[in-house]
């Protein structure tokens, strides 16, 4: 029986937390770059991740978030609140979050990557670190790098690692702000490199992993498969997918391919490892700032694992390593692994499969979480952050114009995920849509119809299938004609229709690749492009499957 004393103290806490509840959070977004759906701990891999894996424990994973399966579309969507369609490439028209949350009366800060049009601090920040391309160097900084409105250089004289550097400035920036701010809640947009290409990471982190993936691929899909299902992250009657056709299976590959692969892959876990680090400092500072209760805390990846194999280089594992051990650039992690990043799913960045449009993402607010270490199947899409930080940082100004270019966009197409840390229903998207080079889909009402390089619509039932394993779409005719045509309708109203360069499927790379060796031999490689093996041309006259 609890005593009188228990009761109170109960009551005082409860008091406290609506107190906490009912004031303007604090708001952080996380924004990982190119890593797959089953890459954090929390979600079922190996790689340690144990900042992440207890934000999840105090908050809520979300196993349907939608992206928009690329670097910049997925920007653009979650910065604007709209489709980037109608944003615009870089976000032309509309404000930005960071213009909203300023308008709200935060102090607003960006770390990291930007890949939008202009600098975060003529675009609602206060303060900004980080590069404004689409990658960037990790022990060197890019001609884009900026601090503010200034050119930023590394010292050479000092260690410098770009993770870490993001890391850095995001707690001098919470550092600036506890001493001159106190009164103002703060958003910060922090959207690490990593572990985007080039294959960086300190020696340290490495070690950890570098016997790791000797196992396979084929191995790691399964284990991986095996944790999500104890974890509750995925379900029996959603079946592993296959190995996708292109990716030889491991046994078949001979030893030094092996360990070239291996050594790939250890690489890229200790870049995940390192941003995990690099984000437990920065909670860590918002802990000792006393916040940590008033702190919605959103984490997730712009796309699915990357199949991008941008290389004209050796390929062994000390060419791979580089004298200092630490990574060389031109590396890129591949679609071996990037399959098995994106388990239980099939496809990969820049395509409408699961492994391309799902990412994995916690939400932390430990002052209004009403089922902490919970887990949600409710369809969400990155669209939704924006009327997410609208409601609770109490923002209603959207419909200015900004950006010296069109009118508002309107109403904001997302919907709040507050309902879902309170655990209360919330709204259900009428539909979801998606569109980038030839590749299209629609998600509504559990249903996903789907085209991949122009192949044949396909049907899927998201309840009983969210590894898009069976195709329905010849059972359910109706239900595809209907949503095609929801697509299009939608497609015909939105403002840019651009980006559909025609690119074909990718493929596993062998290290005795004749096409390959040509090319490195001859040094007739473009090293900007993105080399899905099959392009344009094996597109043309091929009747596709």
């Amino acid at each position: 029986m609890k005593t009188l004393f228990q009761f109170v103290l109960l009551f005082v806490v409860a008091i406290t937390s609506l107190a906490e509840a009912s004031e303007r959070p604090n708001v952080v977004i996380i924004l990982a770059d190119d890593m797959g759906y089953s890459d954090l701990g929390c979600y079922g891999s190996e790689i340690a991740t144990p900042n992440l894996d207890a934000l999840a424990t105090q908050g809520l994973r979300f196993t349907q978030f939608y992206n928009a399966a690329k670097c910049e579309p997925t920007r653009a969507c979650l910065m604007s609140g709209h489709y980037w369609q109608n944003a615009g490439f870089g976000v032309k028209r509309g404000q930005t979050m960071g213009e909203l949350m300023k308008s709200a009366g935060y102090a607003t800060f960006a770390v990291g990557k930007w890949h939008l049009d202009g600098n975060p601090v003529d675009r609602g920040f206060d303060r900004y670190f980080g590069h404004l391309g689409g990658g960037s160097h990790y022990f060197r900084c890019t001609p884009t790098q900026r601090l503010d409105k200034k050119p930023y250089k590394e010292n050479p004289e000092e260690p410098f690692y770009m993770t870490d550097a993001n890391a850095d400035f995001a707690i001098q920036f919470l550092d600036e702000h506890q001493t001159q701010n106190t009164d103002t809640p703060f958003f910060l947009y922090l959207a690490f490199n990593a572990p985007h290409s080039p294959l960086h990471a300190l020696p340290q982190d490495i070690a950890k992993y570098r016997h790791a993936y000797r196992v396979g691929w084929d191995e790691i899909r399964k284990r991986r498969y095996q944790k999500q299902l104890e974890l509750g992250i995925t379900r029996p009657q959603w079946k592993l997918s296959p190995r996708q056709s292109s990716v030889p299976a491991w046994d078949s590959l001979r030893d030094d391919e092996q360990e070239y692969e291996a050594t790939r892959m250890a690489i890229y876990a200790a870049m995940v490892d390192r941003m995990d680090q690099a984000i437990g400092r920065v909670l860590g500072k918002v802990r000792q700032m006393g916040a940590e209760d008033n702190t919605l805390v959103i984490f997730l990846s712009d796309n699915g694992g990357s199949a991008e194999d941008v290389t004209n280089v050796p390929q062994t594992p000390a060419a791979l390593l580089g004298p200092s051990g630490a990574g060389k650039d031109g590396y890129w992690v591949g679609l071996g692994w990037a399959n098995a990043s994106n388990t239980p799913f099939h496809s990969h960045k820049v395509e409408m499969g699961n492994g391309g449009v799902l990412t994995s993402c916690i939400a932390s607010w430990p002052a209004v979480v009403r089922q902490p270490n919970s887990i949600t199947d409710q369809p969400c899409h990155i669209i939704d952050l924006m009327a997410t930080c609208m409601d609770v940082g109490k923002g209603d100004n959207i419909s200015q114009p900004n950006f010296k270019t069109e009118q508002s966009l309107g109403p904001l197409p997302g919907i709040s995920l507050r309902p879902l840390l309170t655990d209360q229903k919330r709204q259900s998207h009428q539909a979801l849509y998606f569109h980038l080079f030839h590749n299209r889909a629609i998600v509504s009402e559990g249903w996903k119809l789907t085209t991949d390089w122009d192949q044949a619509w396909q049907l899927f039932n998201l309840t009983t299938d969210r590894t898009e394993l069976n195709d329905v779409s010849k059972q359910y005719p109706r239900i595809a004609s209907r949503l095609q045509r929801q697509w299009e309708t939608w497609y015909a109203t939105v403002r840019e229709k651009h980006f559909t360069a025609a690119h074909g499927d990718p493929q596993y790379r062998r290290l005795d690749d004749p096409e390959e060796s040509y090319l490195r031999r001859t040094g007739n490689r473009n090293e900007t492009e993105l080399i899905w093996r099959s392009q344009a041309e094996s597109l043309k006259g091929r009747k596709r499957k």
